[in-house]
């Protein structure tokens, strides 16, 4: 499973492929309650024809009702919905959750040239790079540039002739080893829009697994997954919550030499002091790699059931992953 983002590209790809004129779009800036945020994309065609979405229904409703009307001729607009219009070219449409929100429409015809950028952003969401679109208002040129920590997805002052958006990493959870809170930890990761991937070669307890839709189960020992090349990336969290030494301490071993940017294990206080102890002696772990490991894993909600913990882990691992690309979801 990729996220939303990859998603919406590689079907931008394949319509322009087809040979399909495709009309990129992006949320610019919300203000007041909005269902998506800034960076939030969707990709639509002549016929109406979309993948993706900007608002919770209303917004596309009238774009793709103009599309196929035949408006959006240029190579770029910027629109805005639930705020008055201030040019009669703009519509206005009233979100019932009373925010406002502007929308990036880049018009987008078959191309080598576009095509390979979108190639370019789909290779870095699968190796953990965030790149920077930029996209001149005048002109509809686009170029791709390293990402830098702005603190936001899109980098846009008002009446700049200039955007430049963010596309960020597709964000990956790999849970090492299988228990009820590793259960509950995926569940939540998929509605967060996480790839999953579970790891656990002990068949007693993996035979009769009924896992979610969308989550990778791999029967191997979770250390020797974690050493492949590309099985992590700085947008990639390690979680063990098995309270099985065999699989938790080996993983965390295996993470550390990872790019990984979270990693984490379960265990009370008293367990995660013997871990590190253990970890060091007969792991050779250094101080700096002890650090990397959030022990015990979550944040402290005073959670006690398997979905309470893993609520706790997934807000801690949410928490890493803002902070460290920013503002970038």
């Amino acid at each position: 499973m990729q996220n939303l983002d990859y998603r919406v590209i590689q079907q931008a790809i394949d319509w322009l492929e087809q040979g399909h004129t495709i009309w990129l779009c992006t949320v610019l800036s919300t203000f007041g309650s909005s269902p998506r945020e800034p960076g939030a994309m969707m990709v639509a065609k002549a016929d109406g024809a979309h993948f993706g979405s900007l608002s919770g229904g209303c917004v596309e409703e009238d774009f793709l009702h103009r599309l196929v009307s035949g408006e959006y001729t240029l190579p770029t607009v910027v629109l805005r919905y639930g705020g008055p219009s201030q040019d009669s070219g703009n519509p206005w449409v009233k979100l019932p959750c009373g925010g406002v929100l502007e929308v990036l429409v880049e018009k987008r015809s078959p191309g080598t040239y576009f095509i390979d950028q979108l190639r370019t952003l789909l290779q870095g969401l699968s190796n953990g790079e965030a790149l920077e679109r930029e996209v001149s208002l005048a002109h509809g040129h686009t170029s791709l540039h390293p990402a830098h920590d702005h603190g936001s997805r899109v980098i846009w002052e008002q009446g700049s002739e200039t955007i430049k958006i963010v596309v960020a990493p597709v964000a990956r959870l790999i849970l090492a080893g299988y228990s009820t809170v590793a259960d509950a930890c995926a569940r939540f990761a998929l509605s967060l829009g996480y790839e999953v991937v579970i790891c656990d070669p002990r068949e007693d307890i993996t035979s009769t697994l009924n896992l979610p839709e969308g989550v990778e189960f791999i029967p191997q020992l979770p250390s020797v997954y974690l050493g492949k090349d590309g099985a992590c990336t700085p947008s990639t969290a390690v979680v063990a919550t098995t309270h099985d030494p065999r699989i938790d301490d080996l993983a965390m071993m295996a993470a550390v030499k990872t790019p990984a940017g979270y990693i984490g294990v379960m265990g009370s206080m008293s367990t995660s002091k013997a871990r590190a102890e253990r970890l060091k002696r007969s792991g050779g772990l250094t101080e700096a790699e002890i650090q990397r490991i959030h022990m015990p894993v979550g944040l402290d909600i005073g959670s006690k059931t398997p979905a309470e913990i893993a609520l706790s882990i997934m807000a801690d691992v949410v928490r890493a992953r803002r902070q460290h690309f920013g503002a970038i979801s």
